[in-house]
């Protein structure tokens, strides 16, 4: 029956109590309507790219889909940031078990000594002397019982906790979804860099053997008297120059290799990568409204969720105001030998609240809710600044894509025409009617102009990378425990 009372009594107080503080409200953050930069640019297919999680698979691309597959469990940076959300769901859970009462048992068993002094009567006769001598009593004790204590949260400064708490999780659970965004955008940005590496080697192969031909042509006219020794010696200058720069375009594929292995979670040792040629078309998904960045993506997600733990330790700080009302009672028996000891004459029972408030303290409880408001104003415009880095990046990545986009369709028109020019200069090198210089002009403004456009490709390419993750990979705040 006092159990259930004080049951009873304890949920009176946490249905009758009043969580102190503010009430959480989203702060307002600068967000338009529109995006400046889109303009009239139409972005390529498929438009529901971002719906599917796996964002990667819009580049339609078997080995960057079984790559990226292994950063949610190789990369180490996205399994530190899981464990750090683990410890943060546990602290929830440690929160949480500040609603109930604290219950704990004991057993103990004691030997004690105790000494006196007893005075004896000597004699019979009414002058009679006494000797005092001392008496020592040994006992034995046993005590066993159970006690409780019950903080009731009259005032909210554990569902305070517990809310601070669950935001901190949130917070934690979108930190992880950033780390494993931006490990998931790196390796896709890394290998598209890699296979433009392939493209260049592929690229220089082609010029190598082009300029090897013309070498043999000008060996051949100077053979014949009809072509300088010059001749000879700039073709062979120009093709030592090209196979240096061929030489050269390893060592970047080799540092990018590297990186996607790390990336994975394995030893660049151990992992390689065949060459492969790099796609022509860029798949670029479109950026939506600017005010579906606050749920896409994660690192905003995880500002506006330490604004609400910030906003719920106000409320903490100030339940310390008011008195806390705690429950107690324990039920023991206290005897001698264990098997007398659970009788009623040995049992020792108390049960009542205890109701405590700080009188005065100096300042300290109204400098802790000074410092939980200044937190508070900290996470916010924190919060703000993290929402306009977002919308910048978006309108970066955008006017990129869209001037790359230009720029594409002017370098894919320089390569056709130089290669038109190189073809007519050779032929007229042939005839004798230009020096080879010209053929030497004509053959670098080719290479030239074939690698500017394999340099726009593959920053289009890593564009349409950084704005998958600047509008936040597919990911919702929705999916926040």
């Amino acid at each position: 029956m006092r159990l259930r009372a004080a049951a009873a009594l304890g949920a009176t107080a946490l249905l009758g109590g009043c969580a102190v503080g503010p009430d959480y409200r989203l702060p307002a953050t600068p967000v338009t309507t529109q995006y400046k930069e889109l303009g009239a640019w139409k972005p390529g297919e498929p438009a529901d790219g971002l719906g599917r999680g796996a964002w990667w698979r819009i580049f339609d691309d078997d080995t960057l889909d079984g790559l990226e597959v292994q950063i949610e469990v190789s990369n180490q940076n996205v399994k530190a940031a899981l464990a750090a959300y683990d410890q943060a769901r546990a602290l929830v859970d440690q929160a949480k078990a500040g609603f109930w009462p604290t219950v704990s048992a004991s057993l103990s068993r004691t030997r004690s000594s105790a000494s006196a002094i007893v005075a004896t009567d000597t004699t019979n006769g009414a002058r009679g002397s006494t000797t005092n001598r001392v008496v020592t009593t040994t006992t034995n004790g046993t005590t066993a019982g159970v006690s409780a204590n019950w903080s009731l949260d009259v005032w909210g400064q554990i569902r305070r906790t517990v809310e601070s708490d669950r935001a901190s999780a949130q917070a934690s659970g979108a930190a992880l979804a950033a780390a494993r965004l931006s490990a998931q955008a790196d390796l896709a940005t890394d290998y598209f860099e890699l296979r433009a590496q392939d493209q260049l080697l592929q690229l220089l192969d082609d010029t190598v053997k082009a300029q090897q031909a013309s070498l043999k042509i000008t060996q051949s006219r100077y053979h014949y008297g009809v072509a300088a020794k010059a001749d000879v010696v700039s073709a062979e200058a120009q093709l030592l120059a090209s196979q240096a720069q061929q030489i050269n375009a390893k060592v970047q594929r080799g540092i990018l290799e590297h990186a996607i292995a790390v990336l994975v979670g394995k030893p660049p040792s151990e992992f390689a990568l065949a060459p492969a040629p790099i796609r022509s078309d860029v798949p670029v998904v479109p950026p939506g409204l600017p005010s579906e960045l606050l749920e896409r993506r994660p690192d905003i997600a995880e500002a506006e969720r330490k604004v609400a733990a910030a906003n719920a330790q106000i409320g903490v700080a100030t339940a310390a105001y008011f008195p806390s009302l705690t429950l107690s009672g324990s039920d023991a028996y206290d005897g001698g030998p264990l098997g007398t000891l659970f009788r009623v004459p040995n049992r020792v029972w108390s049960f009542g609240p205890t109701l405590t408030d700080t009188l005065i303290d100096f300042g300290a409880r109204r400098a802790e809710v000074a410092q939980a408001r200044a937190a508070y104003e900290s996470s916010v415009a924190s919060y703000r600044q993290t929402v306009l880095a977002g919308l910048q990046q978006v309108e970066d990545e955008i006017v990129t894509l869209k001037v790359l986009e230009e720029q594409s369709a002017v370098e894919e028109e320089a390569v056709k025409v130089s290669k038109q020019a190189e073809a007519l200069t050779l032929n007229q090198y042939k005839a004798g009617t230009v020096p080879y210089s010209s053929v030497i002009a004509a053959q670098t403004t080719t290479l030239s102009s074939e690698q500017n456009a394999l340099s726009v490709l593959s920053d289009r390419l890593q564009a349409s990378v950084a704005l998958v993750e600047a509008l936040g990979g597919g990911w919702s705040s929705a999916s926040l425990d």
